[in-house]
């Protein structure tokens, strides 16, 4: 696969240009798309793309969109996966037209399934898992029969009703359709419809005991809701003659099958089976841990559903399979934050500085603007004091050339402030800076700077009378695979030691108490942040997003 960073464009894609052709020749009058989630685990970015891509269709062609959840396996799907699902849908910015369940036509697809049994094209095999697998042969070698293949139509619809009762036990029958043992295509090779599964329905409890396949039921869930663009991925090629089988045999509404190819995205995975791995057995700190591609991760860590929905404009509709580059879905998610984030100051690794000029107990209140992007969102109140807090890295006893931030005999200016200049340092026990001493120039505060004087940095800083000390979770890539995909041992071996680091020695302006779960932040010069769930004004807590500046590109190449 070759790594894409975008791929944007203005012209119709190809499910557009079908889309466009059929409503032109009124092959359709009107386009109805929809999303087929199973329940059985969280969204996650892939999903994303699907939801955009069915939803946008329908939007750019004046038609609606379908939510439909494809529950036929109960063992694997919980009611807190459907109403995650309806939240990270809406979240996105959608609206379906009709929410519909696979299980509201159990009904119907048995119905359909005596039908095919009926015209002789369905017949029940006692034979097991392994020697239906076995019999089906080879992409090169034909199918052999089974030896149930023959029963007559009388006795198939007798024990497709037996197994619908429950009077026999799980795994000893299914029901195949009878097609064809020595297609090319393997899912044509008399595939399975239904199969005896006793376990309880998170809507139909135990009213059912058999199942229909994903296949038997997909296509005529589409048929039956008229689904006139069934939109997938490029893995359900082999499906579509399965899928145009069953609805020609049927004589059912003809919807039809596109596919398009699913998002693969660097130093991630995509597979529920995986994610719930990593879910189960605390690698993560569930679902909507930040450090996973779920959108209720993505949410938790401070990404905006519009960054997403820009994201999956940008990568496009694809024939074939890619690997996208996570730096474009955080340069997605930086750019609508520059737009909409509240910048605050927020100090990491606090060093002290004095201003021995300042007079004692005298606080001023200074005003900055809350983004300097936006003018609508107004301003806030700064408290300045003679003792304040400013990062460690922005103070050096030797500095090299080109260092523009505080030194001894060196001045900078404080955001916002004024500029002050360094007389003295005080260390540790161990010799390391702990207090430095400053004057400040009165006549330089900023907007109303008379001092004539010019500097080249300028720092940010927290007054400490006022300072507010929070908690900040610095998230970074889950795995430290590019590709995983490509790893032969287990994915968990590549997991990131470092993928989350936890700074409690931070503090903030004053402001940052009356944050509100929706806020988004930039923390001056460092990063974009948003409080966590876990935020309280007791405890203040805030992840990180995404930083400034792509580091991770900058690392990966030391």
């Amino acid at each position: 696969m070759e790594i894409i960073n975008s791929s944007k464009e203005n012209a119709l894609n190809f499910i557009e240009e079908i889309i466009e052709q059929d409503l032109k020749s009124g092959k359709c009058k009107s386009v109805l798309t929809r999303f087929p989630p199973e329940p059985n685990g969280y969204l996650h970015i892939g999903h994303a793309k699907s939801i955009c891509l069915n939803f946008g269709l329908a939007l750019k062609f004046g038609g609606k969109t379908n939510l439909r959840f494809d529950d036929t396996n109960p063992s694997k799907e919980e009611v807190e996966y459907v109403d995650s699902i309806k939240n990270d849908i809406k979240w996105l910015g959608f609206e379906w037209a009709n929410e519909f369940y696979a299980s509201d036509y159990f009904t119907q697809l048995f119905e359909f399934a005596l039908i095919l049994i009926r015209k002789g094209l369905a017949y029940v095999d006692d034979s097991s898992a392994d020697e239906i697998a076995k019999s089906k042969g080879t992409p090169t070698t034909s199918g052999i029969g089974s030896i149930y293949r023959d029963r007559t139509i009388a006795e198939n619809e007798s024990l497709f009703l037996k197994m619908k009762a429950g009077e026999f036990p799980e795994g000893s029958k299914t029901l195949r359709a009878k097609i064809d043992l020595g297609s090319v295509n393997m899912h044509m090779r008399d595939p399975i419809l239904y199969r005896i599964k006793f376990f309880p329905h998170h809507r139909t409890g135990n009213q059912w005991c058999i199942y229909p396949m994903y296949d038997f039921a997909h296509g005529q869930s589409d048929a039956i809701e008229q689904i006139t663009h069934s939109v997938c991925t490029l893995e359900f090629i082999p499906h579509r003659e399965l899928y145009d089988w069953f609805i020609e045999q049927l004589e059912l509404f003809p919807s039809k099958q596109y596919e398009f190819a699913r998002l693969n995205l660097t130093y991630t995975i995509m597979s529920k089976r995986k994610l719930l791995e990593l879910v189960k057995e605390n690698y993560v700190d569930g679902w909507d841990d930040p450090r996973l591609p779920t959108l209720s991760g993505l949410k938790r860590r401070g990404y905006t559903p519009e960054s997403i929905r820009e994201f999956c404009d940008r990568i496009g509709v694809a024939k074939r399979d890619s690997l996208i580059d996570m730096s474009l879905l955080e340069f997605c998610v930086r750019e609508h934050l520059n737009k909409v984030a509240i910048r605050r100051m927020v100090v990491f690794n606090p060093i002290k500085v004095i201003i021995d000029n300042w007079e004692e107990g005298i606080v001023e209140e200074l005003t900055s603007e809350n983004n300097p992007e936006d003018p609508g969102a107004g301003t806030r109140t700064i408290p300045f004091s003679k003792e304040l807090y400013i990062e460690a890295d922005d103070f050096m006893v030797d500095p090299p050339k080109k260092y523009f931030r505080l030194a001894i005999g060196r001045s900078v200016r404080l955001k916002n402030a004024y500029i002050i200049t360094c007389n003295d340092v005080i260390n540790d026990e161990k010799g390391r800076p702990r207090e430095l001493h400053c004057d400040y120039i009165k006549a330089s505060r900023s907007g109303n700077d008379t001092s004539g004087v010019k500097v080249q940095g300028t720092i940010h800083w927290v007054s400490i009378p006022h300072a507010i000390p929070i908690q900040i979770n610095e998230y970074d890539r889950l795995f430290t695979s590019e590709n995983l995909a490509l790893e032969e041992s287990d994915f968990k071996d590549f997991i990131n030691p470092n993928s989350l680091t936890i700074n409690t020695n931070a503090f903030a302006e004053p402001s940052i108490l009356e944050s509100e779960m929706t806020d988004r932040f930039q923390f001056m010069r460092k990063g974009y942040y948003c409080p966590d769930k876990n935020f309280t004004k007791e405890k203040p807590i805030f992840n990180r997003t995404v930083t400034l500046k792509d580091a991770w590109a900058k690392i990966s190449k030391e």
